[in-house]
């Protein structure tokens, strides 16, 4: 019945969207000629050939250019507006009507009388985005080429940069793969969105020096990234962390300041050096501008109007760096460009504008590019989709976008992503969007998005269809039944597509999350059900035998991978990863594709369990060994009820919606995207030893097995407090506390509450996942404690997992 309902609904929508299209009133422009009004070559650059091949990519219709404009209309006007003077009075006056624009700014206006559209630029660049919005406005499909007549726009940039990171680095999960024309394309398309701005990577990073998927050398490939940005008037940026061991002896300075010689004197063109304070090349303030005075000589040798951007981007920074940092950065250096606000900067934006003189310009770097362990991670993301799609996957999230950037980009001056990748594709659009004018809603970028790159008849369905996906992530996957209708809209999509389309890489990363999405939550109802029978099971061991009881459970665990579900749909994700790879070098996987680990190889993680089994697995192999029936079955009882507190007492679970109301908020992702003064979740166990594990997983500490419970915690970051507050506590009782520690920080951390009692005092955690405290009898007098977490002063923040209040 839910299907027949879905179908019925869709097929409406469907009758509706085309009945609307019909009833339009189009200008037919398939016979069209180009008239370029101006004779500055400058002026118009690649944009009329953007135009032309734009067009005949789609439509196979060649727009022929008229070196006279036609009297008869029937033509497509190409203009500066300060060549509007020279067009018949009909444009002038049309135009003159329209609001004025600024830099960057365009005009476009239709006329169905003269079956004409003329699009007219404030300067170079508005005469490209104008070109982009006459693109992104037309329907355009094979034969025909059609525009709404009455699209009148005026229209100019709110901020003055608007771009994205395309970093040439094995790192990234697809653009190592690029070969020069796809990074043309590619930022072309971005380009007609109103991007502005490309960010580059040098050779030399925090990478390897090279990977098996580039076509040419980085050293090349950056060159030519700089040369295709030129060609369509944008600016230059690039990304020059300080990997060097040492800047303050002659002998090391001389060879960086060689290299970036080199670097900079191959670049047709560079707008602006980013250099990261940290993650890599964490130096003290005082070394690292005087170092950059150094670099800033030969970068304006080559590009005298060049500057160099600095963020305070470092791991473990202490008030003292700070202070030196912002007494640096007002000192207004003349190389000096301005403050970035990217990933891990410690202090809120709202506060670095506040520290800095008000002329010196802020820049945002926004991560776009990741779902955790990051800057604006998935608000409260489901367990099951962090351990399968991970840290890096296909990921468009446009209203979450649209919040995160709306929430700060009154401090800036515009942004650049932090990008690893195609993952982010659908985000990259909607944040040049939002750049452009924070008021455009999210749907007018994504039907321009589907109308552009998957034709006019998917604009509205693939715009919802985008939307579905972000949709998917909301809530509990498992009791999200919106997954299963977003896939089976995606499937009418893909069964009704053309061959072309099916082909698309845009099309098919939509198409490979709703599957991916559909079976995850499949399988987590399946695996989640094969737990609770095998729970059943291990109840009755004292009836049954602790070896039958085993033996039992353990069979029904295991089916989850010896009697798998749905293998069509693992097919169809691993056929739409050989095809994105072959199309766009997507990597995702790391033996097939060649993908680095972490970075955007989901399929590898499709089939990672989701239920406890390999906890209760290693747990059932301990108890085998044991020689005591008696000893066998109180091990079986206190596995199945590890979360127990007992009578009158408390358990939680901070990765859970259901204990996360006790966190006290803090100022709210509303206000705080990033979360520099709230909590959030975090995923991830810990491992002694190392700072960074790709994957989620039950395995954390030493290397032992852990409950699946521990891969999700709550945390803040830095020195902002956690508070997790309970209360209709028994005022009279006298409690304590058990808590589980786990996450990747592994802080030192200290325990109070409210009341200014102590807990406990600063201890190190990742060594051993729990530890119990009695709390003191006052704490709870009135019925209520607030238990807070400080982590000691450049720690990354404090983690809390679960908290078992234990009645005594």
């Amino acid at each position: 019945m839910m299907y027949q309902r879905h179908i019925r609904l869709l097929l409406l929508f469907l009758f509706a969207s085309l009945l609307s299209r019909a009833t339009a009133q189009q200008i037919d422009l398939s016979k069209a000629q180009i008239f370029v009004n101006t004779t500055d070559k400058n002026l118009t650059l690649r944009s009329v050939e953007v135009l032309q091949q734009e067009v005949e990519k789609r439509s196979g219709i060649k727009l022929l250019i008229s070196k006279k404009l036609p009297k008869a209309g029937n033509v497509i006007i190409i203009s500066a507006e300060k060549d509007i003077d020279k067009l018949p009075q009909n444009y002038r006056t049309a135009l003159a009507a329209l609001a004025p624009t600024n830099a960057e700014g365009l005009k476009i206006w239709s006329d169905k009388k003269s079956n004409s559209v003329i699009v007219a630029g404030k300067d170079t660049r508005g005469i490209l985005y104008g070109v982009g919005r006459l693109l992104r406005s037309m329907e355009i499909s094979t034969g025909n080429l059609t525009l709404p007549d009455n699209l009148v726009l005026s229209t100019s940039p709110r901020y003055p940069m608007r771009g994205h990171q395309l970093g040439y680095r094995p790192k990234t999960n697809a653009y190592d793969a690029f070969p020069i024309e796809r990074f043309d394309q590619y930022i072309r398309d971005l380009a007609l969105f109103g991007a502005n701005t490309i960010e580059i990577v040098p050779p030399r990073t925090d990478d390897d020096a090279t990977s098996k998927h580039m076509k040419v050398p980085p050293a090349q490939m950056i060159v030519e990234q700089s040369r295709i940005c030129k060609s369509y008037g944008l600016d230059v940026s690039i990304w020059y962390p300080n990997m060097g061991k040492d800047y303050v002896n002659a002998d090391s300075i001389k060879k960086e300041l060689q290299e970036r010689e080199l670097v900079f004197a191959s670049l047709p063109k560079l707008n602006s050096v980013f250099v990261p304070a940290g993650d890599p090349g964490e130096l003290e303030p005082d070394v690292l501008f005087a170092w950059l005075e150094k670099e800033a000589g030969v970068l304006q040798k080559y590009h005298p109007n060049a500057k160099i951007w600095v963020s305070p981007q470092v791991f473990r920074p202490t008030q003292k760096w700070f202070d030196s940092f912002f007494e640096h950065a007002n000192k207004e250096y003349p190389w000096f460009g301005g403050v970035v606000f990217g990933p891990w900067v410690k202090i809120p934006v709202y506060k670095i504008r506040e520290l800095l003189k008000p002329n010196i310009p802020i820049r945002h770097y926004p991560d776009i590019t990741h779902n955790y362990s990051s800057q604006y991670p998935v608000p409260h993301w489901d367990l099951a989709y962090a351990m399968t799609l991970g840290r890096e996957s296909i990921n468009p999230r446009p209203f979450d976008e649209k919040a995160i950037h709306n929430a700060l980009d009154q401090f800036g001056i515009g942004s650049v992503s932090y990008s690893e990748g195609t993952n982010d594709d659908v985000n990259k659009f909607v944040w040049s969007d939002q750049d452009w004018n924070p008021e455009t809603p999210v749907m007018e970028t994504l039907r321009d998005y589907s109308r552009l790159f998957f034709g006019p008849k998917y604009t509205e369905t693939g715009a919802q269809g985008l939307v579905a996906l972000e949709r998917n992530w909301k809530g509990e996957l498992i009791t999200n039944d919106g997954v299963e209708t977003t896939f089976m809209q995606w499937q009418t999509l893909e069964k009704d597509a053309p061959k072309k389309l099916l082909q698309n890489p845009r099309f098919q990363m939509a198409l490979i999350r709703a599957y991916f999405d559909n079976y995850t939550r499949r399988r987590l109802i399946y695996e989640t059900e094969l737990e609770r029978s095998a729970r059943e099971i291990l109840e009755s061991a004292p009836k049954t035998g602790s070896a039958t009881a085993i033996a039992k459970a353990r069979e029904t665990l295991e089916r989850a991978w010896k009697q798998q579900i749905l293998p069509d749909y693992q097919q169809k994700c691993q056929d739409l990863a050989d095809s994105l790879f072959k199309s766009i070098g997507a990597q995702l996987t790391m033996k097939k594709h060649g993908a680095m680990s972490g970075r955007g190889n989901f399929i590898d993680l499709i089939n990672m369990p989701l239920n406890d089994s390999p906890w209760f697995l290693d747990q059932l192999a301990r108890i085998e060994k044991l020689t005591s029936e008696t000893e066998k079955i109180s091990e079986i009882n206190q596995m199945l009820r590890r979360t127990d507190p007992g009578p009158g007492g408390f358990y939680d679970h901070f990765g859970d919606a259901e204990s996360w109301y006790r966190v006290v908020p803090g100022v709210g992702l509303e206000k705080d995207p990033g979360s520099l003064e709230s909590p959030r979740i975090g995923f991830g166990v810990g491992l002694v030893g190392e700072e960074w594990v790709d994957e989620i997983q039950a395995t954390g500490f030493k290397g032992q097995i852990t409950p699946r419970s521990w891969m999700k915690q709550a945390k803040t970051l830095y020195d902002q407090p956690l508070k997790i507050k309970y209360d209709n506590l028994d005022p009279k009782a006298t409690y304590r506390i058990k808590i589980s520690y786990t996450g990747r920080f592994r802080s030192r951390m200290k325990m109070t509450t409210d009341d200014d009692l102590t807990i406990h005092d600063f201890i190190q955690t990742g060594h051993q996942p729990t530890f119990e405290f009695n709390v003191p009898k006052q704490a709870n007098a009135d019925g209520s404690i607030t238990f807070i977490w400080n982590c000691g002063e450049g720690e990354r923040g404090s983690q809390v997992t679960e908290i078992w209040l234990i009645k005594q």
